[in-house]
């Protein structure tokens, strides 16, 4: 059954674009041509959906419907249309991990915290996990509150596809990993979420406390709260929270002192204090200039400093980014180097490896094109900026790539860089002379 396209009618629903496509599903924005409305479809791979599995699904969101609460995204419907399997949901105006994109004040960030934790408090009341909580999966509705969605739909999906209960790797907890999630593996992803709120990191395996961040962390709320974090992220089961509504009973308790953290009762070495200042004001001059043209959208997990999907090494820092660990604004990732790809790519263009797994048959036009691939028995030849190889014949790209707006080169690899703002060359890893 092929994918659906823009303009196409399911039902009362026509298709306007494709959102998101995992392993379990494709989500499209969609009109709601009888109530006018624009909303989600998370429509199930046909291909995953035996009777049994669909009998899953049908249990899983009769149960999710159940869940009214404030915080917790509702379905509208759950229904089979022209022979595909399609929940709708409302559509959100974004995602936490759209907004973990910038900063956030710790403020902000606690009261994020307790909305999260007050829908998953709420499902596990009724004795239903969650199992894939993760950053998108928690939209902002129209009145900017967090909602979380995707309940019901993660149990199943997780079952679906490996048999084990994996879920989505990088936000859950180990022996959900291994296929024994409880209440408690919920617990952990909580963890995760609030951590990363807070320092601005996402803590990976081992697991090992503390994780990067940490510092930032101690600077920035009370103690206790960051021992209820330890507690919550703790590797062995038994020693977290037995439920997200206990953990969200002991945060309530703290909460008022959450922001009084030790850095706050001495003040910073007023050279340290300086020459910090001075470096937030070089990046927002850096921001504003070319940021947007350079999609510096993430931060650095070592300096924090803004840094692109596409960079290999931290400019200001020069710190490897060989797998990028953050979010893609693309549909799908590279096993490898996990940055982003697109779905009818046959190749990675970002790291050098084997083809990727073949998605769609179909070709999708991106207005990030602005190249071409020099291979004359190159079929397609559209490349991106700084792409390493064609995604299309795998040939290494001869271009030298330019930063918009610098004429400025790195003497190693003579791609573009921006020398009065960066300290190494973010292709090749190369120091700045002078430094």
């Amino acid at each position: 059954m092929v994918a659906l396209r823009a303009r196409q009618r399911l039902g009362k629903y026509k298709i306007q674009r494709k959102i998101a496509e995992g392993g379990f599903a494709s989500v499209y924005q969609a009109l709601d041509t009888i109530e006018g409305i624009r909303v989600a479809l998370k429509v199930p791979h046909p291909h995953l959906l035996s009777p049994s599995v669909l009998e899953d699904f049908r249990r899983e969101v009769r149960l999710a419907a159940k869940l009214d609460h404030p915080n917790i995204l509702p379905v509208k419907d759950a229904s089979m249309i022209e022979n595909r399997f399609v929940v709708a949901l409302p559509l959100g105006k974004a995602s936490l991990d759209d907004r973990l994109r910038s900063r956030m004040s710790a403020r902000t960030a606690l009261g994020y915290a307790e909305q999260i934790m007050a829908a998953v408090a709420f499902a596990h009341r009724h004795r239903i996990m969650h199992c894939d909580i993760k950053p998108d999966n928690v939209i902002f509705d129209s009145q900017g509150r967090l909602r979380l969605t995707d309940f019901g739909v993660a149990k199943v999906a997780q079952k679906t596809i490996s048999g084990s209960g994996s879920g989505t790797v990088g936000h859950i907890a180990p022996e959900q990993a291994m296929g024994r999630p409880s209440l408690r593996s919920d617990v952990f992803s909580l963890g995760l979420i609030v951590y990363r709120m807070l320092s601005g990191q996402q803590p990976e395996w081992p697991y090992d406390w503390p994780p990067e961040g940490y510092q930032k962390l101690r600077r920035r709320v009370h103690p206790d709260l960051i021992a209820l974090l330890k507690r919550a992220m703790a590797i062995d089961p038994r020693k977290r929270f037995r439920d997200a509504d206990q953990m969200l009973a002991a945060f309530r308790r703290l909460k008022r002192r959450a922001l009084s953290g030790p850095s706050r009762r001495r003040r910073r070495p007023r050279a340290a204090a300086k020459t910090r200042h001075w470096l937030e004001v070089r990046q927002r001059q850096f921001k504003a200039q070319y940021g947007k043209k350079l999609r510096t959208h993430f931060l650095c997990r070592r300096c924090e400093g803004p840094v692109s999907e596409a960079m290999r090494y931290c400019p200001w820092c020069g710190a490897p980014r060989r797998v990028h660990r953050q979010e893609t604004s693309l549909p799908a990732r590279c096993p490898r180097c996990k940055r982003g790809t697109k779905l009818d790519w046959r190749f990675c263009p970002w790291c050098w490896g084997k083809g990727l797994r073949k998605v769609s048959d179909r070709t999708y036009t991106d207005r990030r094109y602005e190249a071409r691939c020099g291979s004359p028995v190159c079929d397609r030849r559209d490349l991106m900026p700084f792409m390493r190889y064609c995604p299309w014949c795998h040939r290494k790209v001869r271009r030298r790539w330019k930063v918009p707006g610098s004429d400025q080169k790195c003497p190693s690899c003579g791609w573009g860089v921006v020398a009065d703002f960066w300290n190494y060359c973010p292709w090749c890893g190369k120091r700045k002379s002078g430094h």
